[in-house]
């Protein structure tokens, strides 16, 4: 069976460099999706701003997507993050007015667990098929980013997409909440990953050993 060695940081032994670069294109087809998703339901917003493409420099943000993981890769501890700016759209011009906002939400998580998914079992079944171990080390990486990606923006916390998905379901008369609750969102955030960031680690390492068979550590 393949060993996977100590994992530091994007828990992969991989340049810091190249692991901004993987997470900054993880975060632009984040994005892409929620665009996608919009324009699926006939919101042209994100197209008509130029936001449907895999060029990154139409979706860095400076801090999100250069200065906090590089932050984070430098620190000590596991919690590797990013975002890029949030591509736009109307939810008024969605189709589905009941569901279309929870639907452009939940797609850009959706894309990084297809993502892990796909590099999760080229890890798993990698020399089986005869792939170096460079690149079996590579996919790993792709993998815990992503996992972490989706799973960190499935939590119920504005403005992540799991706060969305909440809001979707709950009566329309609590959207004064909403409100309220988006008005401190970069606070929540902040304080979720100083306070309760390792409460994931165990929630990825599970997953991760789930698609690809192998134990981190």
């Amino acid at each position: 069976m393949f060993e996977y060695a100590t994992i530091q940081q994007s828990n992969c032994n991989m340049d810091t460099i190249f692991n901004i670069v993987l997470i900054i294109m993880s975060v632009v087809i984040h994005e892409i999706s929620h665009g996608y998703a919009a324009l699926w339901l006939g919101d042209k917003t994100a197209l008509y701003a130029g936001r449907l493409t895999l060029n990154p420099i139409k979706h860095l943000d400076p801090v999100g997507s250069v200065l906090l993981p590089t932050l984070l890769a430098i620190l000590p501890g596991n919690f590797f993050f990013g975002w890029a700016k949030p591509v736009p759209f109307n939810p008024y011009n969605l189709r589905n007015q009941r569901w279309g906002e929870a639907i452009v939400a939940v797609a850009g998580p959706v894309s990084n667990i297809l993502i892990a998914t796909v590099f999760g079992l080229l890890v798993r079944f990698g020399l089986d098929l005869g792939l170096p171990i460079a690149f079996i080390h590579i996919s790993a990486t792709i993998t815990i980013i992503n996992l972490g990606l989706a799973i960190f923006n499935l939590l119920p916390i504005p403005p992540l997409d799991g706060s969305k998905i909440l809001f979707s379901v709950l009566p329309y008369r609590w959207m004064h909440i909403r409100t309220t609750l988006e008005q401190y969102s970069l606070l929540f955030v902040a304080l979720f990953v100083i306070f309760f960031s390792s409460w994931l680690s165990p929630v990825i390492v599970g997953v991760f050993k789930l698609i690809t068979g192998v134990s981190l550590g």
